[in-house]
């Protein structure tokens, strides 16, 4: 069996390859492509080293073709950044001289990368229809809502996988001292947009006794008030201090480097580690780089798609009803029950409305968002974010449409 990896020049990578070696995935190729080869021959090099220390006989080649890496198979995970740190430094900047929130998958700047991505991933799903049209695509790559609903749209096997869930999964089983397995979240709402409105511990719901008990713990990981999360009953995600703290994020981003800027030096010293022979584990500084517990969300997941064992994962898929305030053919991320036919939501019950509203109101921007990754154009743009929860302004919206364009001419072309 046969798994690619697309954007394996990413410093991810050794944490997806290190979880294939300890977590036993039984793989005999892991093909790794990127265009950046010199890079991908040092991550390549650290991802042997890794996996013979652990004994594993899965055996890693490179490639710069995206045909040559998907050919045979059984799944493709995608995990690239067009215009690298670079473009994402310039997403976390530019938004902010119309006040508005800069962040790689929110608002401007998240409209920004998905038209970016949205042409480049639709090509590469392309060559893997070609080439293993069998194969499931499992899409890493942000913002992983929107570019996960162009693949389905397109009528590929994808589903989309973020590591928040997994990572609360396992903040919540060490607070109450308990096997992660035993942790299931009733996990509701969009990519980067999500609550978890009821926590099972073997069956037995203990959201009220985490928020009581352990809301500090809790908060210090989602970055928001205590006292919200017990006056709501829920656990927000990372993401909505970004709705919800808006405006003071904004002003403390007057002041601060941008996360981009952070995360380009972590990587440059990843690299110059993971170029070192004699290195054959993950260096502690790639916990710094973000994507905590990647590789074990993503094992488990192609554990259900390709090796015939049916699991629950929090996964981004086709809503079908299951949220039915919203149209069948969205994007949610729920919990689902995932084999190798895919995902199928589980209930999820009734939505909160402070959670409801805000979910409906981004889906129908991510449905203008989509339009104008796919075709481009000054209106296209402008109407997506007036669309947006954070932009709705007239003169806002046409002046970060500006803005957004003028940054993206090198990926966009000329503006329509």
């Amino acid at each position: 069996m046969k798994v690619a990896v697309i954007g394996a020049g990413s410093t991810y990578t050794p944490e997806l390859i290190e979880g294939i070696g300890r977590l036993g995935l039984d793989i005999e190729e892991l093909a790794l492509m990127d265009p950046a080869t010199d890079r991908l021959q040092v991550i390549a090099g650290l991802g042997r080293r890794i996996l013979t220390r652990l004994g594993s006989t899965c055996r890693v080649t490179t490639t710069s073709e995206v045909a040559t890496a998907a050919s045979g198979a059984a799944a493709v995970l995608l995990q690239l950044r067009v215009g690298g740190q670079a473009a994402r430094a310039r997403d976390e900047s530019w938004p902010l001289q119309c006040g508005c929130i800069g962040q790689e998958t929110t608002g401007a700047g998240g409209l920004a990368k998905a038209m970016r991505t949205v042409p480049v991933v639709r090509e590469i799903a392309e060559t893997v229809r070609r080439v293993s049209p069998g194969a499931w695509i499992v899409n890493f790559t942000n913002p992983v809502g929107i570019v996960s609903r162009a693949l389905l749209d397109d009528g590929h096997r994808a589903i989309g996988l973020c590591n928040v869930a997994i990572g609360l999964q396992r903040l919540i089983a060490g607070l109450l001292e308990v096997d992660p397995g035993s942790v299931e979240l009733q996990h509701v709402g969009l990519n980067h947009l999500s609550w978890e409105t009821g926590v099972t511990v073997a069956g037995r719901e203990v959201l009220p006794r985490l928020l009581s008990e352990f809301g500090e713990q809790l908060v210090a990981d989602v970055e928001l008030p205590v006292e919200l999360l017990r006056r709501e009953g829920v656990i927000p995600s990372y993401y909505l201090r970004y709705f919800y703290e808006h405006d003071a994020l904004v002003r403390a981003a007057a002041h601060s480097p941008s996360r981009a800027i952070a995360v380009a030096a972590i990587e440059r010293e990843l690299l110059e580690l993971y170029a070192d022979p004699a290195l054959d584990e993950k260096p502690e500084l790639l916990a710094q780089r973000g994507g905590a517990y990647y590789s074990e969300a993503a094992v488990a997941l192609l554990r259900s798609l390709i090796a015939g064992e049916p699991a629950r994962h929090v996964v981004n898929t086709r809503n079908d009803g299951t949220l039915p305030f919203l149209p069948d053919d969205a994007v949610i991320e729920v919990s689902a029950m995932v084999d190798e036919d895919g995902a199928v939501p589980v209930e999820v019950g009734e939505v909160p409305p402070l959670a409801l509203g805000l979910i409906a109101h981004t889906a129908a921007y991510e449905v203008l968002a989509l339009d104008a990754a796919r075709n481009g154009g000054r209106d296209r743009v402008s109407r997506a974010l007036l669309a947006h929860p954070l932009v709705g302004q007239l003169e806002t919206a046409d002046a970060l449409t500006e803005l957004l364009l003028t940054e993206n001419a090198a990926w966009l072309g000329p503006a329509r």
